[in-house]
């Protein structure tokens, strides 16, 4: 008899690390997919996702409107809550025999409490990893709720094991989104006129040289988002080469992000910039592939940036602790220091290639243990 693993996705980074390993359950003679999406994954503005999913050829089982898309930090509270009230009909629905939660998104909370409570066995694919912001409190505490965990790495493995959890439920994958950038890597072309088709504002040439620039706003220094978005907007003014410059994650804080990025725009112009919303994974590491370096504070710039060898400059808290290969360079919020490390990351060339999260066959795995690894699958309600 085949394992339902239910996995449930919050967010367009959530789909792309997972994504691998969704295509190894589906083709898995042991494994049968349910897929629940909920939170910023429905929301068109955030990547329309859900359609995203469905063209990839994914089937989606349940769909929870949970977003709350009002400013500050209660959004993020009264998303999780909805996301869980919903889970309860889904999983009731759907009978699964384990479910899967990725990361440390804060929706991610409403899947593991949800599964916890309801006696189904929780596969939780990324935790032992250390950062800064909120995020590393809620994929610790998810750990602590988890029957089994996939890291990506034997460091966090350690971790994981220093929590107190059962070593024969931890079990080392590597990172699914080292996955998405070989697979896209195996077919790098992107058409010459990728970038005018996918943004506004300033023209890129792909065939030169560019920048990426890809900046959240940091959740536990809600306050602090225009001025640290600010500091970054000026030391690419300064550095005044082409770049693609991405929208920021549906965090709090997103709002003063985004309104400080248009007044700069409005203001100064910007020519050399080109403003991008949302492209497919795979686009998107063809892109950087290409580029100079990554400018910002996503996970990309310290797992697949490190796998390519693409130097990245790594700004303020919210990556910190985290591992880290050697084509990283942090710096403070600090216009001065961030425009000083792009000088020197854009004169790196190439770092060798670091397999620090992986290989690039995380799914595989994941789709293996999740297969063979003994739990009590069997559990089911009660009453």
């Amino acid at each position: 008899m085949k394992r339902c693993i239910c996995v449930v996705i919050t967010a367009r980074p959530s789909y792309a690390r997972i994504r691998s390993a969704l295509e190894a359950i589906v083709h898995h003679d042991d494994l049968e997919l349910r897929l629940v999406l909920t939170a910023s994954a429905l929301v068109p503005d955030a990547g329309a996702l859900d359609r995203v999913v469905e063209t990839e050829g994914f089937r989606i089982d349940r769909r929870i409107a949970s977003y709350d898309s009002s400013a500050g930090l209660g959004a993020m509270v009264r998303t999780t809550a909805n996301s869980m009230l919903g889970m309860v009909g889904a999983f009731e629905e759907l009978q699964p025999d384990a479910v899967l939660t990725i990361a440390d998104r804060y929706e991610t909370m409403a899947t593991a409490v949800a599964a916890a409570y309801m006696n189904l066995p929780l596969v939780h694919v990324q935790g032992g990893e250390v950062t800064g912001s909120i995020d590393e409190k809620v994929r610790h505490a998810i750990t602590k709720l988890a029957d089994l965990h996939l890291v990506a790495s034997p460091s966090a493995a350690e971790r994981v094991r220093r929590m107190g959890e059962d070593p024969g439920r931890i079990v080392v994958t590597g990172c699914p989104s080292i996955d998405v950038a070989r697979q896209a890597l195996e077919r790098p072309d992107l058409p010459a006129d990728f970038a005018q088709q996918m943004g506004s504002c300033g023209a890129i040439d792909l065939a030169g040289d560019f920048i990426v620039v890809l900046q959240h706003p940091v959740t536990t220094e809600y306050g602090h988002a225009a001025q640290q978005i600010g500091e970054t907007l000026r030391a690419v003014r300064d550095f005044d080469r082409p770049t693609l410059w991405f929208w920021p994650n549906v965090d709090a804080g997103a709002d003063a992000v985004s309104s400080t990025i248009r007044s700069f725009r409005d203001h100064h112009g910007l020519p050399q910039v080109r403003f991008c919303r949302n492209v497919p994974p795979e686009d998107f590491i063809r892109l950087l592939h290409r580029a100079q370096l990554i400018l910002g504070n996503s996970s990309v710039g310290i797992r697949e940036a490190a796998w390519m060898g693409v130097p990245a400059v790594n700004v303020g808290s919210r990556q910190l602790g985290r591992d880290r290969g050697a084509n990283v360079r942090d710096v403070p919020h600090v216009h001065e220091a961030i425009l000083a490390a792009l000088k020197v990351q854009a004169n790196a060339k190439r770092y060798p290639s670091d397999p620090i999260y992986g290989d690039g066959h995380a799914g595989e795995r994941i789709a293996q243990a999740l297969a063979s690894t003994p739990l009590s699958f069997d559990k089911r309600f009660v009453d």
